[in-house]
């Protein structure tokens, strides 16, 4: 005969199905998912975000609606732990932490990865939706259709650079949302530009003189520094140096750096960063 359950162990299968059987709820460390899953008006599933990285466009989720979990790279493992979320979504810049998150709940890794950007932004979505057993078909459709309108839109645009810039700094961005999505090109010569190693990544620095060597008709700012609160580009003292080295005629146009290098990937900020290249290249 079947042993009969203690009070104890009873009263654990309880606590056990009804989590089972409760609504998901997320800590969402990636804030294109985070972006995916309020476009796809699920954020009531959402628990927890990393409050101090919100870009403004999702300020709605610095509400005390949703716990603040941390920032990007310096998670709060015991705020963490105390909302016993069902479900941690990250991306590489927590992968210190996976093993930590992993023996709080599933996790999540919603990394854009492979050759083809939209399709990884389509199958993010559809991973998202599924678990939440929403559809995310009729947002995909339309993403597209945005996509497929801002491409006519820069048909016969020029070659443009994107820059990433840090602490003074610019570095050579072949951002796919420019170059694979859009489908605009670089300058001849940007791809063979030499690059510098720090640690396992490598990085092209661009001067002013390099600049004005490749030619483009716009440069793209991607400001990291802005981004992540140090000093910004001071658009002026670039403008100056592009102009003494030869390159006046080459528009700067300085990206929204929280949409660009923090929440990118989403429903939202694809559409966001599409918008924004179109606006940059159709300025008289």
């Amino acid at each position: 005969m079947t042993p009969r359950l203690t009070l104890a162990a009873a009263l654990l299968v309880l606590a056990g199905s009804a989590h089972a059987e409760s609504p998901e709820r997320l800590a969402v460390f990636d804030l294109g998912s985070l972006d995916t899953l309020d476009a796809l008006a699920l954020e009531s599933r959402v628990a927890g975000v990393p409050k101090q990285t919100l870009p403004d466009y999702l300020a709605a989720f610095e509400d005390d609606t949703y716990a603040d979990i941390g920032g990007l790279r310096s998670p709060d493992l015991e705020a963490l732990a105390t909302l016993d979320p069902s479900l941690i979504v990250i991306t590489g810049r927590q992968g210190d932490w996976r093993e930590e998150f992993a023996a709080l709940a599933d996790v999540e890794d919603t990394s854009l990865t492979g050759d083809d950007y939209l399709a990884a932004v389509d199958a993010n979505a559809r991973r998202l939706a599924e678990r939440l057993e929403a559809d995310a078909e009729p947002a995909l459709t339309a993403l597209h259709a945005h996509v497929e309108a801002a491409r006519h839109a820069l048909d016969g645009a020029p070659a443009v650079l994107v820059a990433t810039h840090n602490g003074g700094n610019l570095m050579l961005n072949a951002h796919p949302v420019v170059h694979q999505v859009l489908g605009l090109a670089q300058p001849s010569g940007a791809a063979e530009l030499p690059g510098e190693a720090r640690g396992e990544r490598v990085f092209t620095p661009l001067s002013p003189d390099t600049v004005a060597e490749l030619a483009p008709a716009a440069l793209l700012i991607v400001d990291r520094s802005a981004a992540i609160g140090d000093a910004p580009l001071v658009t002026a003292e670039l403008e100056a140096a592009l102009a003494a080295a030869g390159a006046e005629s080459t528009r700067v146009v300085v990206l929204s750096p929280a949409l660009w290098y923090l929440s990118g990937g989403g429903l939202q900020s694809l559409r966001l960063q599409v918008d924004e290249v179109v606006a940059a290249l159709s300025q008289d």
